[in-house]
């Protein structure tokens, strides 16, 4: 959480390539890996302390309630920006941008006191008593779960993948001279799938506890196929209601398969190497799925039309699907008996 807050403080004080040149890209690249890094260890941390910290029958619904935070950080972030451009006005270019990154630190602050008075779950706390904490527990979770650490990463893909387009690329699919909207609309369309999304991913989390964490999973990414042509067909009427509909709608898609995710991946590695396992295999995702979905769907649209990108997401579809069927469904067992992953 403190490489976080400084990372992002530190994006708000770095001059301009006007003043220290071709650094300033350079520094600012450093500076969002160190933001990964920080919020790869973060994530897993989160997760567990609430999954096994919470009611075991329940264990999609606790680990959904992390995953809340990034709509709210969506809402937060987008409203803020949005709020600053009104009121720096031209300066906004200048240092109005700033503001979030440096206020960022109260937000880093207030979660660092929280985490520091919260105690390690009764699960971890038994196998540091007996000394049976791996030394170099990812090395070890590589070498004893390594389809587990493959399949976490790849059933992302029809999660991450168009969660990206959903709230980055469809800025600026809407605001291109074709659909001719305003980014102030566009901001405020996924501000509200935003919103959807607050209640609609703990409401998939608990879902899962009932019908079971793969079935529901699996379902999101057919849905995913489902839709992929349909989206961007609504999206071109040009039509602001229908626009706005669609881009709050296509988010149950995405909390389909985000609110049973954390606790469908941590399930899958025993407790001692739970935190690296599920780290592992969720950060992987953003490399192979939510980073080069936008510019992939950038390229597509200029190449070969809209269509090309309803078939990429049909492919992220079928690629998530796979996985997910592939890995075991561990919704019902007892995460504190290791046997039951050997």
């Amino acid at each position: 959480m403190v490489m976080m807050g400084v990372s992002s403080a530190l994006i708000g004080l770095l001059p301009g390539t006007a003043t220290i040149g071709v650094a300033a890209p350079v520094l600012l690249v450093i500076l969002r890996i160190l933001q990964g890094i920080a919020v790869g260890g973060e994530w897993s941390g989160s997760v567990l302390l609430s999954m096994e910290w919470g009611d075991q029958r329940r264990r999609g619904l606790m680990a959904s309630w992390p995953q809340v935070g990034v709509p709210i950080g969506l809402i937060l972030g987008t409203e803020a920006m949005s709020l600053l451009a009104i009121a720096s006005g031209d300066a906004f270019n200048d240092w109005g941008w700033r503001v979030p990154f440096l206020a960022s630190l109260v937000l880093v602050g207030v979660g660092l006191w929280v985490r520091l008075r919260v105690m390690e779950t009764s699960l971890l706390a038994r196998l540091l008593e007996t000394r049976q904490v791996a030394k170099l527990p990812v090395v070890e979770v590589v070498k004893r779960h390594p389809k587990e650490v493959v399949l976490s990463a790849l059933l992302r893909v029809s999660e991450q993948m168009p969660f990206y387009l959903y709230t980055t690329f469809v800025i600026t699919y809407i605001t291109s001279e074709t659909i001719g909207m305003s980014k102030t609309f566009a901001f405020a369309a996924v501000t509200c799938a935003a919103a959807v999304e607050l209640f609609a991913i703990p409401y998939f989390g608990h879902l899962s506890d009932r019908v079971g964490r793969r079935r529901l999973y699996a379902l999101g990414a057919i849905v995913l196929a489902v839709i992929a042509f349909p989206y961007f067909a609504l999206l071109n009427t040009g039509i602001p209601l229908v626009i706005l509909l669609t881009i709050m709608i296509v988010q149950l898609q995405h909390s389909m398969e985000y609110g049973p995710q954390a606790a469908l991946i941590a399930e899958s590695f025993p407790t001692g190497l739970r935190y690296g396992g599920a780290g592992l295999g969720y950060q992987l995702a953003s490399i192979v799925a939510g980073g080069p979905a936008p510019l992939i769907a950038t390229w597509l649209l200029h190449d070969y039309g809209w269509q090309a990108i309803s078939i990429f997401m049909i492919i992220g579809a079928a690629v998530g699907l796979a996985a997910t069927l592939a890995l075991p469904d561990r919704s019902q067992i007892d995460i504190a008996d290791d046997a039951a992953y050997r």
